[in-house]
């Protein structure tokens, strides 16, 4: 069932939103889960590759457990399907992030294209579409393209 948002107001690194089925409130994890599903998506599909990868950046960038990162990412799916409306009170979420953070962000972004060994322009388009939305710098998406080269490059 979609729910039609009646506010949404951001306090502090917190979104609120009121529905007429009440009150939730989302973090800065779910607009991360959100932007690493929503780029995996850009193929169509998220491939199992991605979906372990996806699970590994969120277990890792924010010290939970892998059961716990799951379940994240499934309430993520779950509620941008039953409210799509919801992504939109997501971005400015995601715009109040530091440069730090949204450089962070992209490089997961760019793991998770590069996980199941296939750059995919769909998923690049989604990519730029994501941080374009969160009003990443290009110089903030530069240096995440500049870690991930170090990180993956042979040699590095």
């Amino acid at each position: 069932m979609t729910n039609e948002i009646i506010s949404s107001k951001l306090d502090g690194k917190t979104l609120i939103i009121e529905t007429s089925e009440g009150t939730k409130s989302y973090d800065t994890k779910f607009v991360v889960a959100g932007l690493l599903v929503f780029v995996a998506r850009g193929s169509g599909q998220i491939e199992p590759e991605e979906s372990a990868k996806i699970v590994a950046l969120i277990q890792d960038y924010f010290c939970m457990q892998g059961g716990e990162a799951l379940e994240l990412i499934t309430t993520v799916m779950s509620d941008l399907a039953d409210n799509p409306a919801l992504a939109e009170p997501l971005v400015d979420l995601g715009v109040s992030l530091s440069d730090g953070d949204k450089e962070d962000i992209a490089l997961m972004g760019l793991k998770v294209i590069a996980a199941d060994g296939h750059r995919d322009v769909a998923e690049m388009e989604q990519f730029n579409f994501a941080m374009g939305a969160l009003g990443v710098a290009p110089e903030v998406v530069h240096r995440a393209f500049g870690r991930y080269f170090a990180e993956t490059m042979p040699g590095a």
